[in-house]
């Protein structure tokens, strides 16, 4: 993690009073991007308690879909109601760089502006500008760490779509930073989907198929389900010993589309000895309704791993 004096400037864009605590956006000149990038962060009222060391609270990272922003969580998913009650901080990043004018950025709503898929690229054009991996482990989350009362040893990750995706990856290959995990209707095989071949193809470069050679590891670094499988080959304990939560809705029509794959994530935990509590919903699609329904299990999950003493 970077050290304050390495740090950008963010600068304080609003502030809105919620549910007792202050939603908060910011932007910053991002080293890692090469361009402006925005975060934002929801505070809960002060909470004084055991469970809230030195007056820090735990947070709890929200990665967006496809074409979202950091503003659509914080909109759209009710959230900060039931952080605010647990007491956990909320963050959510933008979902890519915007203003690089690389040439066909804006061409699909799945590739590029508005899906960076929590990645670094390693293929120009997007090498130069495409790194929200390092972006949020190098600079948003030291920066809210620093600019704001939270507890950096305690910090859970979840997501929706793209961003179940972006969650469940960076928590399986950092759980030294994310202590608890969950997803909601996540990508989670994304080098078995139309969306993830696309998106790790682009940024990454071709892997053969089956996933051989050189470009299949910078592949598997960025599927769960090939993560997964990895740790139960190495025969090593549960990364999440308080489970990982997924839900998922049955009338998400991504499903039938083979874009999202729950079944391929419940047999590689089995497989890892990883629990999972993987809910299906009937009736549930895969927009924020049903995102808005499960987040308070969610925050719950979160707070019950993160505020344990």
């Amino acid at each position: 993690m970077t050290t304050p004096s390495d740090l950008p400037i963010a600068q304080l864009t609003s502030a809105h009073p919620c549910f007792g605590g202050v939603q908060s956006f910011y932007s910053f000149e991002s080293k890692e991007t090469g361009l402006p990038m925005r975060f934002s962060v929801f505070m809960p009222p002060a909470v004084q308690s055991d469970s809230v060391m030195a007056g820090k609270v735990p947070l709890l990272v929200y990665l967006a879909g496809l074409t979202s922003t950091e503003e659509t969580f914080a909109i759209k998913a009710g959230a900060q109601k039931y952080a605010a009650q647990q007491g956990l901080a909320l963050l959510s990043i933008d979902t890519s760089p915007r203003g690089a004018n690389v040439p066909g950025e804006a061409d699909s709503w799945d590739f590029g502006v508005g899906a960076g898929f929590y990645l670094d690229a390693t293929q120009a054009p997007w090498s130069a500008h495409w790194r929200m991996q390092s972006c949020l482990l190098n600079e948003v989350l030291p920066l809210a760490a620093h600019l704001l009362p939270i507890d950096a040893q305690r910090i859970g990750i979840c997501g929706h779509s793209m961003g179940g995706h972006g969650a469940l990856t960076l928590g399986l290959k950092f759980p030294e930073i994310f202590k608890s995990l969950s997803a909601l209707a996540p990508i989670c095989a994304p080098s078995q989907c139309a969306w993830g071949r696309k998106a790790l193809t682009g940024y990454l470069g071709a892997a053969a198929e089956h996933l051989a050679g050189a470009d299949a590891a910078s592949w598997a670094a960025h599927d769960a389900v090939q993560l997964l499988l990895q740790q139960a080959s190495l025969g090593k304990a549960a990364l999440f010993a308080g489970g990982i939560l997924v839900d998922q809705g049955m009338a998400d029509k991504f499903l039938p589309e083979g874009q999202l794959h729950p079944e391929l994530l419940e047999a590689a935990c089995q497989q890892a000895h990883q629990p999972l509590n993987l809910r299906r919903h009937a009736d549930y699609d895969h927009g924020y309704y049903f995102v808005a329904t499960f987040i308070a299990d969610h925050i719950a999950h979160h707070a019950k791993i993160l505020l344990q003493k």
